[in-house]
């Protein structure tokens, strides 16, 4: 009987969202990779309808200019520090426990998890052909892995009859997790219009981790992602693309650190 109590409190906890840091406004949560797991895993047990948002530096700088990015960060579930950054902002208020929760990581370490317990997946957004080749290439490496759909949807605006195809399709599917790929904020605005559509347990955007996770695009080594210089590697990889999102963003951020530094050091 006892042992029976312990499980329920064990679930109890891990569904309870974690406490959050606020950074302009955004409730950013203040896990590492190990409680993200546990709290995803939990929702997928107790049948819950929850959603994460992969959360960087852009994401929280974009959200001060739009309230319904803003409103979606705010309704998630869970917003994990996706970026270096923000992991930072974690430590100079003393929360030392934070560790960032990258969205490529998170995904590989779900996959390999959801295997014994039979977690079943789906792959919405990328490309053309990506999110299958993000299929195959998940599924070759966690034997048994069930991805029970991969659907790309038009990159223009689809007219409502599309949209409540995909969704009826999603919902057909029965998957346990639905994963985004389709870059912030649409992902996230996308998971706080459908959230009451949706009949699956966890939504969690990933953006890039289906091109990374599938060879489409090369990731930055470790030790730059791990530094918090992922941005700069980025640039480089694409400089037409992204050039305007982090001249605009690096300074802002740069701004909220030495902020964050300033009054940590006045108040010590």
């Amino acid at each position: 009987m006892s042992a029976v109590l312990g499980a329920d409190h064990d679930r109890d906890r891990v569904i309870t969202p974690p406490s959050t840091f606020d950074v302009l406004g955004v409730p950013v949560s203040a896990i590492d990779p190990d409680v993200a797991v546990a709290t995803i895993e939990g929702w997928i047990d107790a049948g819950a309808r929850q959603y994460v948002c992969i959360a960087g530096a852009h994401g929280v700088i974009e959200s001060r200019d739009d309230p319904e990015l803003l409103k979606s960060f705010q309704h998630a579930g869970l917003v994990t520090p996706d970026g270096t950054p923000l992991v930072w902002v974690a430590w100079l208020r003393g929360l030392s426990h934070v560790r960032r929760v990258y969205g490529p990581d998170l995904m590989l370490r779900m996959s390999g998890t959801s295997v014994r317990p039979g977690r079943r997946h789906f792959y919405f957004g990328g490309n053309d052909g990506v999110a299958e080749r993000l299929r195959d290439v998940l599924t070759a490496s966690n034997p048994g892995l069930q991805v029970v759909g991969c659907l790309t949807p038009p990159f223009r605006a689809v007219t409502p009859e599309e949209d409540a195809a995909m969704v009826a399709a999603i919902n057909a599917a029965r998957p346990d997790i639905l994963w985004i790929g389709l870059s912030t904020p649409k992902q996230d605005l996308w998971m706080l219009r459908h959230r009451d559509q949706l009949q699956v347990p966890v939504t969690i955007g990933v953006g890039a981790a289906f091109d990374f996770l599938s060879g489409s695009k090369k990731q930055a080594p470790r030790f730059i992602r791990e530094n918090g210089l992922e941005w700069a590697y980025r640039l480089c990889s694409e400089p037409r693309r992204l050039y305007g999102r982090y001249s605009k963003i690096v300074p802002r951020f740069l701004q909220v650190l030495a902020t964050e530094w300033w009054h940590r050091s006045h108040m010590t």
